[in-house]
């Protein structure tokens, strides 16, 4: 890598660890000068009856739901199969026109999108199709003057936010935070999948929920395929990884990498699955990217074992909370552990194909989208 380059990387990291620390401090000062707690889950249940006594939850499968969200490259395999098995869903994509994440699409056509989405909302209300709303939403789609419009309509709003390590407040423009920050007071219930945000939430003045991603399981499922890839990894090249990519071949050990940013670039999801059943072990990472020592939950922390896979990643004690680590998925440490822990699954097929069949088990069991759904829909007592 250029010196020029790699010195601008390790600049643009150090300025950004600073930024999140000085975020964290702020935020946990504030949770606890005001003598703040993270709510249960039927603390919860309580606030939704409490703001919603009137509604009357309805069977699985009668929902009518607006759901907001612009398919990116796995929304619409993801988010709708789980949705649709909760009643009728009306999508509405913020996308709105070529261009959408210009400049010129912030000064004008959010504005426009976002007007023409609270008349979507009022007619579905008005015409009594509107039981529930679930948006994957931040502030750089949305204003809180929108926000509080359809807060208004007195229907039962869930909002999921992915990236609240980094981006909770993320960038300020206008004076409004294009992180969740500004509009999640609005939200009934804030699902988000980082749990050290939960505090935020609540000083912000919001509900929320920890709960990860999830995968599905029509999408993500072992294919009748040979095994012939010894490790791979399937993921954005940034920080570490190239490295790491790197001294494993120097080691012997060659990892196919698909992505954007790797020379063979990023694959379809379905070829991403084919992938994860011809590898041996599927490689993963828990950092986030542009900062340094801060990990997260990820998608394909269960997209991987549903789909059959063995996977071995980045150790951090949120993967204590979703799998039985070294039964379940396998982690590491450091890069000595991961070369030994390589060498050790290679060697004991019998070994690596329990731990794929027991963390399959455990992701279709507890990781569904659909298993997502059904806790955050019935906290907040629509179902």
């Amino acid at each position: 890598m250029d010196p020029l380059k790699r010195y601008r990387q390790r600049l643009r990291i150090w300025g950004n660890d600073r930024r999140l620390e000085a975020e964290r401090r702020r935020y946990e000062g504030l949770f606890t000068s005001r003598r703040l707690s993270v709510p249960h889950e039927e603390a919860l249940r309580a606030a939704c009856r409490e703001r919603f006594p009137s509604l009357r939850p309805k069977p699985r499968g009668e929902l009518k739901i607006l759901a907001i969200y612009h398919d990116y490259n796995w929304e619409e395999t993801a988010l709708m199969p789980a949705l649709k098995r909760f009643g009728v869903v009306y999508h509405f994509d913020w996308f709105r026109g070529p261009g959408a994440v210009t400049g010129e699409w912030r000064r004008s056509g959010r504005s426009q999108m976002n007007r023409e989405l609270l008349t979507w909302a009022r007619d579905l209300c008005r015409r009594g199709d509107l039981d529930v709303i679930f948006t994957y939403l931040s502030g750089e789609q949305i204003t809180p003057a929108v926000m509080a419009s359809l807060s208004a309509l007195g229907v039962p709003m869930i909002n999921l936010a992915l990236n609240d390590k980094e981006n909770f407040v993320g960038k300020i423009r206008g004076g409004q935070a294009l992180g969740v920050r500004d509009i999640c007071r609005f939200f009934t219930l804030c699902w988000t999948s980082t749990e050290d945000a939960l505090k935020k939430y609540v000083v912000e003045g919001a509900w929320p929920i920890y709960l990860p991603e999830g995968a599905n399981p029509e999408l993500h499922r072992p294919l009748e395929l040979e095994k012939t890839i010894d490790v791979s990894f399937v993921g954005q090249r940034y920080g570490n990884r190239p490295e790491v990519v790197a001294r494993l071949a120097a080691a012997g050990i060659r990892v196919v990498v698909r992505g954007p940013g790797w020379p063979d670039g990023p694959m379809s999801t379905e070829d991403m699955v084919r992938l994860y059943s011809q590898s041996r072990i599927n490689l993963g990472f828990g950092g986030v990217s542009g900062h340094s020592g801060a990990f997260c939950l990820k998608g394909r922390d269960f997209e991987i074992p549903m789909s059959g896979g063995l996977y071995l990643t980045e150790h951090h004690p949120e993967l204590e909370r979703v799998y039985e680590i070294g039964r379940e998925i396998v982690t590491y440490r450091d890069f000595d552990d991961l070369l030994a822990q390589i060498r050790r699954l290679l060697s004991d097929p019998a070994r690596a194909e329990e731990i794929r069949r027991r963390g399959r088990e455990r992701a279709l069991r507890d990781h569904s989208w659909e298993s997502r759904f059904q806790k955050a829909f019935a906290i907040s007592g629509v179902i």
